[in-house]
């Protein structure tokens, strides 16, 4: 990655440092947040970086601790990214809670990166796109046209403001995870990709920011995600294969009144292709699905090995 260009070695905005002083600097600026990562890098320290959206829970959380095991110091970014989101998506809705977020942070973070949308794309709608490649085109990819170019162009801006040594993903977006790792191969970026496992509410339920959304009763019906891919990864140890183990998981998912299924898949974690009947291996069980007007999606592996039969 490129130096930091010498118009860009001090700022015209201040750098919000909070009162405690185990609190994160907040920063709202490109050039701000390039002073404050120098800052730590002139002590020797080693920096990882966090990309969130905000509205942060413990799955969130969870990402930071890891990224603290794994470098000296750790930036969040909490940036709501119109260039991933469709003309139908929830944008606006998108919850923004950033005074909660940087209390949350506090003797975790040492820097809070939040730039406003005008920060990021001064221009307005960027007109160079990092595009991905067939691995973008499957499941939230289809359903989604646009998504990742959106995800990895910030992903790309994002690596260039704050330079890490290490970048921590939840693999509750697995696809994203798997998008970012092949790009992270294909241009050289030096980064190294760090998988967090996913974090999940006592009832089983994958932490999400929009579980918020849901009602009660449409909570009690969102349990059968993870339900299903559960018993998908069952079937595999048990030794079916992953046709038939699939055909559990939607079966589970139809069965249920309220639940609109996008997909329910069986998938190579690196390429993300559907896996046939031939395959052994270390595998992910992915669904997609609305409960109500909430689109939710999950994950967890599964492991096919030798010997699969047909059923149970």
């Amino acid at each position: 990655m490129s130096d930091v260009p010498a118009a860009e070695q001090s700022s015209t905005t201040p750098v919000t440092t909070p009162s405690s002083a185990s609190s994160p600097v907040l920063t709202h600026s490109v050039a701000d947040a390039r002073a404050a990562v120098r800052r730590l890098r002139e002590r020797g320290l080693s920096v990882a970086l966090v990309p969130t959206m905000g509205a942060l829970h413990a799955g969130h959380l969870s990402l930071v601790e890891l990224a603290r095991t794994q470098a000296d110091v750790v930036v969040v970014s909490i940036f709501v990214n119109p260039v991933q989101f469709g003309p139908t998506e929830d944008l606006a809705a998108y919850p923004r809670t950033l005074d909660d977020d940087v209390r949350l942070l506090a003797g975790s973070a040492a820097v809070v990166f939040a730039p406003s949308a005008e920060e990021m794309y001064p221009d307005g709608w960027p007109q160079t796109l990092v595009t991905p490649g067939e691995i973008a085109t499957r499941y939230e990819g289809a359903l989604r046209p646009g998504h990742f170019a959106g995800v990895l162009t910030v992903i790309s801006k994002l690596f260039h403001i704050v330079q890490p040594d290490i970048a921590v993903f939840g693999e509750k977006d697995a696809q994203q995870l798997a998008v970012v790792r092949r790009m992270v191969a294909d241009l050289d970026v030096p980064v190294r990709i760090v998988g967090a496992p996913i974090r999940r509410d006592t009832d089983g339920i994958a932490l999400s920011s929009r579980n918020r959304y849901l009602s009660e009763s449409e909570r009690a019906t969102a349990l059968f995600l993870s339900r299903a891919i559960t018993a998908v990864a069952e079937q595999a140890r048990d030794g079916v294969y992953p046709s038939a183990a699939r055909a559990v998981g939607i079966s589970l998912l139809e069965a249920q009144a309220g639940i609109e299924i996008d997909y329910l898949d069986i998938v190579d974690e690196s390429t993300f292709t559907a896996v046939d009947d031939d395959f052994t291996g270390d595998a992910r069980v992915i669904v997609a699905a609305r409960v109500g007007t909430t689109r939710l999606i999950d994950n967890t592996p599964a492991h096919f090995g030798a010997g699969t039969e047909e059923t149970a």
